[in-house]
């Protein structure tokens, strides 16, 4: 370790509550909190007892006067979160019970400890690599069911053996690559470049899917962004309003009342969904609705999935023009044409309506009426399929973090290169040079290439106490 400093602080969510947890970690963990801890039983003391035991009494002050009656849970290294001696005092929820043992500890030697020093300290101590220890973090953060998912595989190390099996089989290639260069003058070959040319081509494979996941995991961690479109008065702020449960928006037979970006998330079948209400598209000489109509223009090519909302009053040779208008702005897209108000036409318009061509695999049309409450549990069903997350299995590999995502494009430019300099045939010095790139970007996601900075910018961002 960096440090031979014993730290503590409150690992519970700060506030009054039921109980909360005081946690210890360093050489001198034990010893200190014994000399605050007066056991139940008379003569037992927390030296003597054994890892992973919960030990009953009191802490008490430096007076002998009881502050709490508590549970201490002793871990001795290395079987600890963090690798060393620990020890976690549970204790009643109140914040002056939380303060006063939080004073003890730091009277009898210990200091507070840093944002994210007890993980660091784990990676430090080689409990887990660095994408582990920020998958923590992204636990801990987690607000819906794939979130979790995804955060608990990265935690467990299932992208980490995916990176280890990638940069062991690097690494035994530019061994033998090396190996030559020592022979240089024998004109011999230890690696076979065929086997190197698959393994290169496999290992771009991987490191292409592993990127191009990180779209789907930053929404699956911020939320699918679902954005609403449509004319004035179509029904889009209702519509919000319907989906969240709440009066988020105003809604008005007034045109042009939503002039600013209105962003709220939801949660359907353990997906997280950030819905973005926008400004009516029209024509319009107000400044700041154009501004409005400016910024809805930037979050349809900005959202994975877009409901496309037409009135289902408006004539459907109408309809039809709008929709035309504003596909081709949505290629690649998941688009849903919303037909809105569908309360308010008969059967003849309905099928006027159902007979507008929608290009492209991607549109699909769905009839609702948000202000009825007609066809809410169809359209949540069409944005949990559309958003893919759940055909995700719990053993997928998904990058959710932005750092990994960088060092994956580097490692990615990395292996291409080596692939050009295959086709060229180029010597092994030269290809020796751009596999280590490859190997030293992957290493920087788990932390076997790491400095100091990156540690304490990621480590920063952690919650105190954890």
């Amino acid at each position: 370790m960096l440090t031979e400093d014993t730290i503590c602080a409150i690992s519970t969510a700060p506030g009054k509550g039921g109980i909360a947890i005081a946690r210890v970690s360093g050489k001198e963990a034990i010893t200190i909190t014994d000399r605050l801890f007066r056991a139940a039983r008379p003569g037992k003391t927390l030296t003597q007892a054994h890892s992973q035991t919960l030990t009953y009494g009191d802490i008490v002050d430096t007076d002998g006067k009881v502050i709490d009656t508590v549970l201490v849970s002793v871990f001795r290294a290395p079987h600890s979160f963090t690798g060393e001696d620990s020890t976690e005092i549970s204790c009643h929820g109140s914040l002056y019970i939380q303060q006063q043992i939080l004073r003890r500890l730091i009277d009898c030697g210990c200091r507070m400890a840093q944002p994210g020093e007890y993980t660091k300290r784990a990676f430090m101590n080689g409990k887990m690599d660095l994408s582990q220890a920020e998958a923590v973090a992204d636990l801990i953060a987690s607000n819906s069911a794939a979130s979790h998912r995804v955060a608990m595989n990265q935690m467990r190390g299932g992208f980490s053996r995916e990176l280890a099996d990638l940069r062991a089989s690097l690494l035994k290639f530019v061994s033998l690559i090396e190996l030559e260069l020592d022979f240089s003058t024998e004109d011999v070959e230890f690696a076979d470049r065929q086997q190197l040319t698959d393994l290169v081509h496999t290992i771009q494979h991987k490191i292409s899917r592993l990127s191009d996941s990180f779209s789907l995991g930053n929404a699956i961690k911020n939320g699918i962004p679902v954005a609403i479109v449509g004319e004035t008065n179509v029904g889009k702020s209702t519509l919000l309003n319907w989906l969240l449960n709440e009066d988020k928006a105003i809604v008005s037979d007034v045109k042009g009342t939503t002039r600013d970006v209105i962003e709220d998330t939801f949660i359907y079948g353990g997906v997280q969904f950030r819905l973005i209400d926008t400004a009516g598209l029209r024509t319009t000489n107000d400044k700041v609705e154009k501004m409005g109509i400016e910024r809805s223009y930037k979050k349809m090519e900005e959202a994975s999935i877009v409901l496309l909302m037409i009135d289902a009053t408006t004539p459907a040779k109408d309809a039809a023009q709008f929709i035309n208008a504003h596909l081709p702005r949505l290629n690649g897209k998941e688009v849903i044409v919303l037909i809105n108000k569908q309360d308010a036409i008969d059967k003849t318009q309905q099928e006027a309506l159902e007979a507008i061509a929608l290009p492209g695999t991607h549109c699909q049309r769905l009839f609702v009426s948000a202000k009825e409450n007609q066809n809410k549990k169809a359209l949540l069903d069409t944005l949990l399929s559309l958003s893919h997350i759940n055909e995700t299995d719990d053993d997928s590999t998904i990058v959710t973090n932005m750092r990994h995502y960088e060092a994956l494009q580097r490692a990615l430019e990395a292996i291409n290169r080596v692939s050009g300099g295959l086709d060229l045939g180029l010597s092994g010095d030269l290809l020796s040079r751009d596999i280590h790139d490859c190997i030293d970007a992957l290493g920087e996601i788990t932390g076997e290439i790491s400095n100091d900075e990156v540690l304490g910018n990621i480590f920063e961002h952690f919650c105190i106490g954890k």
